[in-house]
């Protein structure tokens, strides 16, 4: 991670009256401005492609106080998540990564039948179904209710709510406090995040313990991982952050791992401060670390932005060669950071002929704000592309497993982040 430090910052002029949502202090730095761009989540049919689309700022600030990195909130959670096209299940290696924190933190916790283990957003189960076989209770809260059904269609009970301290008190009032609180990559997608985790801490037993899984801010700026950012990620965590926001409400860090998800992200464990579980080493040998780097001054986050502007340059340059030489490109995935990436480089149909994603509830759409058609899987094979480009590249390993055989009518594969890589899937090892 090369970091530097300038003496200048750019001003955020007009976000300037805008206020923390962590510690509340005013907003006047920038971190990346992204232009303007759609939903991410908000997949076009076809009678909607002549209709207007709202495209929101993607203008990112930096508290100097917390350093909390974060976007306004342009458009509300209730607007976004009450019907969502994200279903975790359709990620093999995410499942996987599921059932193999369930059955460590089952074991860690000596979490059984007497235990209740408390998801929010659960999605569509893929997590507390692997608590199921444990003999272990479980309770899953999701505000997205097609999403939640599906859940529920597996026998794992969900409340189809937005979580805050409202319903951690409800719950707690009748007697359904959590031993563990899972959220796995829910945090940043929370606008108040003070209501949020409060009410964790309502919810938690007092030696319960909480874990969060979240990107990591340190990998995004080292590896220019700008498509992470869009509307429904309203906050981007640095450790020293998470530090701050559970002192805020009464919690502490009790340890911490390094996870290689969504291109690099934490596992952190908090607890009552008055919980007997004492900090490992892993908490003191990170905070220090992210110390070192920077992440406690505003010049740290200053040079950001450039390194975007770069990556697009160098992403656009290589697929207009590409295009140039009279070659096709087809995408693989169409998720969230896909969305942004191709919106702030302007990558469309005259790039992409299509794309293609595992999840049917996306087939026959369109991406939002590009119209990229959305195709399964098997139009690849059939289309027999050139090149793919991998939108989800934090899923490269698998996806180029599962399209290997591209190889034989000599596909290769575009990967964009963190900076732009063509591999030809001869060269890898069978």
């Amino acid at each position: 991670m090369n970091l530097q430090f300038r003496p200048s910052f750019p001003d955020a002029s007009s976000e300037q009256t805008a206020s923390c949502r962590l510690c509340g202090a005013g907003l006047k730095h920038s971190f990346v401005d992204l232009g303007m761009s759609p939903l991410c989540e908000s997949f076009l049919k076809a009678d909607q492609l002549d209709a207007m689309e709202p495209f929101f700022p993607l203008h990112v600030l930096v508290c100097d106080q917390c350093f909390l990195v974060q976007l306004k909130e342009y458009v509300s959670p209730e607007h976004i998540f009450r019907e969502y096209a994200y279903f975790s299940s359709y990620s093999t290696s995410w499942v996987a990564h599921a059932k193999s924190y369930v059955e460590m933190i089952a074991k860690r916790l000596n979490l059984g039948a007497d235990s209740l283990a408390v998801e929010l957003a659960s999605n569509d189960g893929y997590l507390l179904q692997h608590f199921l076989p444990l003999g272990v209770p479980v309770l899953g809260i999701e505000p997205a209710v097609n999403v939640a059904q599906v859940a529920i269609d597996k026998g794992i009970p969900s409340i189809t709510e937005f979580f805050g301290v409202a319903l951690a008190k409800r719950l707690a009032a009748e007697g359904r406090q959590a031993d563990l609180i899972a959220g796995n990559n829910v945090l940043a997608q929370v606008p108040d995040l003070n209501d949020f985790v409060a009410g964790m801490a309502i919810l938690l037993k007092p030696e319960g313990v909480i874990t969060l899984e979240f990107p990591h801010l340190e990998r995004l700026i080292a590896e220019n991982q700008f498509d992470t950012i869009y509307h429904e990620h309203f906050s981007y965590f640095s450790f020293v952050t998470i530090e701050a926001m559970a002192a805020r409400h009464g919690l502490k860090l009790i340890d911490v791992e390094e996870l290689k998800t969504h291109g690099g992200s934490l596992r952190v464990y908090l607890a009552h401060k008055a919980s007997a579980r004492q900090p490992s080493e892993a908490v003191a040998a990170l905070l220090a670390r992210e110390e070192r780097l920077g992440f406690r001054h505003i010049a740290t986050y200053s040079f950001f932005a450039e390194q975007v502007k770069a990556t697009k340059r160098k992403l656009l340059a290589a697929l207009i060669a590409i295009k140039d030489d009279g070659k096709t490109i087809a995408g693989y995935g169409a998720p969230g950071k896909g969305n942004t990436l191709l919106n702030y480089c302007g990558i469309g149909p005259d790039f992409l002929d299509f794309t293609v994603d595992r999840n049917p509830y996306k087939h026959g759409r369109y991406t939002p704000g590009m119209h990229i058609p959305i195709l399964p899987p098997e139009a690849i094979d059939a289309a027999k592309p050139d090149y793919i480009f991998i939108l989800p590249w934090n899923l490269k390993q698998e996806i180029v497993q599962q399209m290997r055989h591209a190889g034989e009518w000599g596909a290769k594969f575009i990967i964009p982040i963190p900076e732009v890589t063509i591999i030809d899937p001869k060269d890898l090892q069978p």
